[in-house]
């Protein structure tokens, strides 16, 4: 291959993220050639002993994003399929070990990067047993998750389980630092490189920090502590990630790693610095391959976070409400808190702009602790109506989404939960199909 030809690098996402875009157009942008690679035009064969991957790429930049599905075996198992043909950023082995918290914490300890004290355990017994560890309050979060969901803080008194739904859980050390305000710092890190650095902070009435549940951002490229500078670059490549974002929280004590997310946004980090990572990533793809970057140009695309639509993006997939799945009028789904799951029936109600459960239910499952107290207009009522607000996690289809629900008391009602925008949003709803199809009669409206 000569030094001036272009390669081909190819994005593995199966969804739409501004991410995925700019990482595609930056690379277009940098001269080289791309490929999306999504459910509308990929597939491998093997014919005669040979293997073809289709669409044809010379390097592939992985940005499944597995936290939020089901089965993330299913999909990893194709990034590893994938894998075996052609060089990968982020490799699926490093991903696995990065999306599970509990095999980052313990990977990172036995590379000497400090961590916050954790137990897992496989009974509820045991977890429970192991509870006086740690204080007043703990964090109690699922092993895999994703913007702050499956996360919780609870007290000495509160039940905990082995598995929050089907996924495990854990106790984790809470660390913060005396008489300040709740913060911690997301480092960006491509390559072995600090790309840049924000401090997040927690939004009202919640201590968790993360941009998707409406934290604020800080940039903290210029000011960041050298010791958090080289705690990020090792968490990353203890993992074994090319490409990373990696949070940090800082007590009177000094660092700790929290996570190592192989998949973190950009939206939040270009809010506060002004910094995209995406030509760094398509830079490192580029030569990954054996292409060549002209590095001037990096840093000037590094400006922009350019998330227009890519060229490479194929045709069959222009509306987006195509890719989306679709979900009935009512729905069974399954409900998860800290002390336990159930499978219940679900109204749809595209008005409703959160998910709203049962009392009863929000006890028996432990959803919670409350968090805060939020106003809601039921009706044609002319006051609005106080109602506690908590997290829960709620099983859908194939997929687990952790929301903040409104609770009250619905035991009159026909439905003890109600799937908001907050939920239906990722989907289409199809109001003639039915979970409960055997009723005779459709139930009135329920005014929310």
């Amino acid at each position: 291959m000569a030094v001036d030809e272009p390669v081909t690098v190819g994005v593995l996402s199966l969804h739409t993220s501004k991410e995925t875009k700019a990482i595609l157009n930056a690379v277009e942008a940098l001269g080289h050639d791309t490929a999306w690679l999504r459910a509308e035009n990929t597939s491998i064969s093997i014919e005669d002993g040979s293997v073809v991957l289709e669409p044809t790429v010379d390097v592939i930049a992985n940005r499944m994003l597995l936290s939020n599905t089901e089965q993330p075996a299913e999909e990893l198992g194709l990034a590893n399929t994938f894998a075996q043909l052609v060089p990968m950023l982020n490799e699926p082995s490093s991903v696995l070990t990065a999306m599970h918290k509990l095999s980052t914490a313990t990977t990172l300890a036995a590379n000497d990067v400090i961590v916050p004290d954790v137990t897992l355990a496989l009974h509820s017994d045991t977890l429970n047993a192991a509870r006086d560890r740690y204080g007043e309050e703990a964090v109690y979060k699922t092993a895999i998750g994703t913007h702050g969901g499956g996360t919780w803080k609870v007290g000495p008194e509160d039940p905990i389980n082995a598995k929050v739904g089907n996924r495990y859980a854990f106790l984790q050390e809470l660390i913060d630092r005396d008489d300040a305000r709740h913060r911690d710092i997301r480092i960006y890190v491509v390559d072995g490189e600090v790309i840049g650095a924000m401090y997040r902070y927690a939004p009202d009435n919640d201590w968790r920090t993360n941009v998707a549940l409406g934290g604020s951002v800080e940039n903290a490229t210029d000011d960041l502590p050298d010791e958090a500078r080289e705690m990020a670059r090792r968490a990353a490549d203890s993992i074994g990630l090319d490409y990373a974002g990696v949070d940090l929280v800082e007590s009177d004590d000094g660092w700790f790693v929290l996570e190592v997310n192989p998949t973190a946004g950009f939206k939040g980090l270009y809010e506060a610095t002004g910094i995209s990572p995406a030509p760094a990533i398509a830079k490192l793809a580029i030569e990954q391959a054996g292409g060549t970057v002209d590095t001037e140009r990096v840093s000037e695309l590094s400006t922009v976070l350019d998330d227009s639509q890519p060229t490479a993006r194929p045709p069959q997939s222009i509306q987006d409400d195509s890719e989306r799945s679709v979900i009935g009028y009512t729905e069974e789904v399954v409900l998860s808190g800290t002390s336990g799951s159930k499978s219940v029936l679900s109204k749809s109600d595209t008005g409703a702009t959160r998910t709203s459960i049962d009392t009863a239910l929000a006890a028996e499952i432990g959803a919670g602790p409350i968090k805060s107290i939020t106003r809601v207009r039921s009706g044609s009522s002319k006051t609005a109506k106080s109602r506690p607000v908590v997290d829960v996690v709620v099983g859908v289809g194939g997929n687990q989404h952790t929301v903040t629900a409104s609770v009250e008391d619905r035991s009159h009602m026909d439905y003890p939960v109600i799937l908001g925008r907050d939920i239906l949003g990722n989907y289409q709803v199809d109001v003639s199909r039915r979970a409960d199809a055997d009723m005779e009669d459709m139930p009135e409206e329920e005014e929310e």
